[in-house]
């Protein structure tokens, strides 16, 4: 599992974090001043990449966190598997089936063989996060 660590006080809105072994993208975070006792606490509201649930962590600002590691590639889709595609990657050429994104029809529908997509490689998984061109243009 390709993670790193990092203080919750460092990550803003926008960064990921891993919450209950999800990788997700911080959509709120806000951080309480220090009280007369104890630490400031940051409060963080996050959706997961790939469930698309909601999580929240409230933890002190200083507490470690994981943050996932996300390698942006490119792949071509070689066959449309109904919920999911076969993608190659055209670095390493391996091929390997991917779910499409249930949260994008547009991009979805666009996913047919030929067509040169960015995917992200989050923790071991792959997600498609776009289309880089399309088969018929």
């Amino acid at each position: 599992m390709s993670v790193n660590y990092a203080t919750l006080g460092e990550l803003n809105k926008g960064s990921y974090i891993v919450i209950d072994g999800e990788p997700c993208k911080i959509v709120e975070i806000s951080k309480a001043k220090t009280g007369k006792h104890g630490s400031a606490k940051a409060h963080v509201v996050a959706i997961g990449v790939f469930t698309g649930q909601k999580r929240t962590l409230v933890a002190p600002v200083d507490t470690r966190v994981q943050v996932p590691v996300i390698e942006r590639r490119v792949g071509q889709v070689l066959a449309d598997m109904g919920d999911s595609v076969q993608i190659m990657d055209l670095e390493t050429y391996d091929t390997f089936e991917v779910e499409k994104p249930k949260d994008d029809e547009k991009l979805a529908s666009r996913l047919q063989p030929g067509v040169t997509v960015e995917y992200w490689l989050i923790m071991g998984k792959p997600k498609i996060m776009r289309i880089r061109s399309g088969g018929e243009s």
